[in-house]
């Protein structure tokens, strides 16, 4: 009999039953989310990064091959670097703004739809525009809130380099100020059109609430036989 009271006593009420089954599935949720935020700020820079690299390789096997002169290209292709020098970022340019397409690719994209279609670099006068993830999936933009008026940014084209200078910034604005993309975009401090650069990305970090925008001005177009600029030697 003691031993059957002590056996019963020993054994866990169905509150204790219950309070255990409930922390472990909070641990299990807690590893899935380690898991999970591993994946997206580890993993998917890895990936992204691998697919940049590899779109990049094949950029210029085509440009030394004679494929991809200016013309229009087809969303998602390929056919540009960009060059920020300051933060050590070399990263292609396609066609398109498609998420899954372009950006979590690793790569920056040219808005290139609609009210938000943008000229190339080439065209003179224009506003070439682009936009990049600032976190994960590569985060090419993650630091362009760094620059100062007087860094280069350099377009690299098959047959062409087109340098700018960062000109100005727009810390925080909405999603849907498109007007960042304008020919003369308000708050960038041009007073008429030229030759400009517009870099969107999302703020804050690991956040897409709002945008930081960073603008540039044309201060080079150099035909590739002449060489690289000094901005990509020195």
């Amino acid at each position: 009999m003691e031993a059957r009271r002590a056996a019963r006593a020993a054994k866990p009420g169905p509150a204790t039953v219950a309070s255990r089954a409930i922390g472990e599935v909070f641990i299990t949720i807690g590893v899935l989310m380690l898991l999970f935020v591993t994946y997206q700020l580890w993993w998917t820079n890895i990936r992204a990064q691998q697919q940049a690299d590899a779109a990049a390789r094949k950029l210029q096997e085509d440009w030394a091959e004679g494929k991809g002169k200016p013309g229009v290209f087809e969303p998602g292709q390929g056919f540009a670097l960009m060059h920020i020098p300051k933060l050590d970022v070399v990263v292609p340019v396609a066609e398109g703004i498609d998420k899954h397409r372009v950006l979590d690719r690793g790569m920056v994209g040219h808005y290139n739809k609609g009210g938000t279609k943008t000229p190339m670099p080439e065209a003179n006068p224009g506003n070439f525009a682009v936009a990049g993830h600032r976190n994960t999936h590569g985060e090419p933009f993650r630091y362009i809130n760094r620059l100062k008026p007087g860094d280069p940014i350099v377009v690299e084209t098959q047959d062409t380099y087109f340098v700018y200078k960062m000109a100005s910034i727009l810390p925080q604005t909405s999603p849907a100020n498109t007007a960042v993309l304008d020919a003369v975009p308000p708050g960038s401090g041009f007073t008429r059109p030229g030759r400009y650069l517009t870099l969107t990305t999302c703020t804050p970090e690991f956040t897409s609430k709002y945008r930081l925008i960073v603008w540039g001005k044309m201060v080079e177009e150099r035909p590739r036989a002449k060489g690289k600029p000094p901005a990509l030697v020195d």
